[in-house]
């Protein structure tokens, strides 16, 4: 994060120092979310075969929820002095989940792909909650536990659509 400005420095009892680190991982965790919302709208969008509706809902419902918790996220940044995502490109240089620009996927591969950028998503919340809770931000910290809660039953759900009867 580059040096805060004056005009946004919200007031807060904790450590800038270590709540800058633990801003850090969530502005991770956020983009994570952001690419992660975008790749199950584009699987939503294009995901075909015997499964359609099932598979389409599922993931629009996912969809929704990771869309949910983003605004929770940047504002725990603002609310610990801190700064978040401004842009797309501001999310591209954050991400850690890989874009998918196929043509095609199969279903299979996009319930795949997606529990374990579910599961990728559940480690930068966690590296966040850990640094939150380094900076005695116990509030970051109970939040995360429930994101990360989400993100594990997301993945849970993906592993059980996908299993082969």
């Amino acid at each position: 994060m580059a040096d805060l400005d004056p005009a946004l420095a919200t007031p807060t009892d904790l450590n800038r120092n270590d709540t800058k680190t633990a801003g850090d991982a969530l502005n991770i965790a956020l983009a994570d979310c952001y690419a992660l919302y975008l790749k199950t709208k584009n699987f939503h969008w294009h995901v075909s075969g015997p499964h359609f509706r099932d598979y389409h809902l599922m993931l629009d419902d996912q969809a929704t929820q990771i869309l949910g918790v983003t605004d929770a996220i940047a504002e725990r940044v603002r609310k610990t002095g801190n700064t978040t995502l401004r842009s797309i490109g501001d999310i591209a240089r954050r991400q850690q989940i890989v874009d998918n620009d196929k043509d095609f996927v199969a279903p299979a591969d996009m319930l795949a792909e997606l529990r374990e950028d579910n599961l990728k998503l559940v480690e930068a919340l966690r590296d966040a909650r850990e640094r939150a809770e380094a900076a005695k931000d116990t509030a970051t910290s109970s939040l995360a536990d429930d994101w990360i809660d989400q993100a594990e039953e997301r993945a849970w759900f993906l592993f059980e659509a996908s299993r082969q009867s």
